[in-house]
């Protein structure tokens, strides 16, 4: 059977799927709450498993807690294609970041399914656990150990804001699999995503062509200065922390600019301590977090930001710490998937144009072990981790009907 453009997924279904789905763990506005190893977590993975069955798939999850649903191929020696991305969400999280990736999986089997297609290699729809890192970091926590750029002993004891071990609470909510973690071999993997950015809105194109995906340096600042009372120490006798870390940050922002378009960077988190209104912070404590497509931009960001960091506390009496907290180098995507993900948009007639992912996703890791591309859609505003995060209907059916073409292009149809 030849692929044809009017082959196309239910994009009504989907919807109705990924509506359903938001009704587990509700935000406050319309978004949702569903972090990871939580009550609600667990309640959405058995709604998935409950759907994939039902779809004919058979459910394995791995120790990490990562869930694979396969639909058999008629080759049992043939690699399985992967899709997939993740269910958990930020704590002020939108409907669509991950979740269409994995139920986008979902209503692929569920046209082959419709349309009696069998393929020569089995397809896996994969939900990885931890994809955002928020309760408990870092993100893409799952693929991580799976890719074996963390061990498994590490991810299980990272701890929460309050000091519960990952791993103690993947065995409560009943989500801790007997597979071993990266056993699991692929022929190839797709992720579907939101772009998380407003590129594809602006340029008015229905699908991102992800080419690559940028580095990230995730730096971790520490500046000391001395607690001192705010009424009585005069200006010159302060060593003023939070006056450092308001430097520094502008700092970042410099450096980021001076490499823009591609390149980006801010403050993100910080604690002030004491957090007193009536004393100059003795204590600071923030990061900052650096992204670029190129590898020596990347590097020279870095060592901009070291230099002139330390340049500003030794000029105000401030102590300094910088210290490596989690990054990853610029990810090219495999050729050939890519190349699959642009046949299948050309073929539908749907506008395209290559984009590269600004946030890190799951595919990033997975790219070390099997060849790998991600399709995007996009998104209003460009607005995400952010329960205002919005997507048409019109986008997530042109997003799933291209990684339905690209997946049955890698797994083979058999007629």
């Amino acid at each position: 059977m030849a692929l044809e453009g009017n082959m196309r997924i239910n994009g009504q279904r989907l919807w109705d799927t990924l509506m359903e789905m938001a009704k587990i763990g509700p935000g406050v506005r319309g978004g949702n709450n569903r972090q990871t190893m939580t009550d609600e977590d667990s309640e959405g993975r058995h709604l998935f498993q409950k759907w994939c069955e039902a779809a004919g798939m058979t459910m394995g999850v791995d120790e990490m807690g990562t869930m694979f649903a396969t639909r058999a191929g008629t080759d049992p020696d043939a690699l399985p294609v992967y899709v997939g991305s993740h269910l958990d969400t930020q704590p002020t999280g939108g409907k669509y970041d991950g979740v269409l990736g994995v139920l986008g999986g979902l209503e692929l089997i569920r046209t082959l399914n419709d349309l009696d297609i069998k393929t020569k290699h089995p397809i896996v729809v994969t939900n990885w656990t931890n994809e955002e890192g928020t309760r408990f970091p870092p993100a893409m926590m799952a693929s991580g150990v799976f890719a074996g750029k963390f061990t498994q002993d590490w991810a299980y004891n990272q701890t929460d804001a309050d000091g519960v071990k990952m791993g103690d609470e993947l065995e409560r909510i009943g989500w801790k699999g007997d597979e071993k973690v990266g056993a699991r071999k692929m022929h190839a993997m797709f992720e579907l995503h939101i772009e998380q950015g407003p590129i594809l809105e602006v340029e008015n194109k229905d699908v991102g062509v992800v080419t690559h995906g940028q580095g990230l340096n995730w730096l971790q600042v520490t500046v000391t200065g001395q607690e001192s009372h705010t009424g009585s120490t005069p200006m010159p006798m302060r060593k003023n922390a939070g006056l450092g870390m308001a430097k520094i940050t502008v700092l970042a922002d410099e450096i980021a600019l001076s490499n823009a378009p591609d390149a980006v960077g801010a403050v993100g988190h910080c604690d002030v301590y004491p957090n007193s209104r009536n004393i100059i912070p003795g204590k600071v404590v923030f990061t900052v977090d650096f992204r670029s497509p190129s590898l020596d931009v990347q590097k020279d960001m870095e060592a901009k930001f070291r230099e002139g960091a330390q340049k500003i506390c030794d000029a105000d009496g401030l102590g300094l710490e910088i210290e490596f907290v989690g990054g990853f180098d610029p990810i090219t995507f495999d050729e050939g998937c890519v190349t699959a993900v642009r046949n299948a948009a050309e073929r539908l007639g749907y506008s395209h144009m290559n984009i590269v992912s600004g946030a890190g996703h799951d595919a990033c890791w997975i790219n070390a072990v099997a060849p790998t591309a991600m399709i995007m859609t996009p998104c209003v505003d460009g607005l995400s981790h952010n329960e205002d995060e919005d997507i048409s209907m019109e986008w997530a059916t042109a997003g799933t009907d291209v990684l339905l073409h690209a997946v049955l292009e890698t797994a083979e149809i058999v007629e």
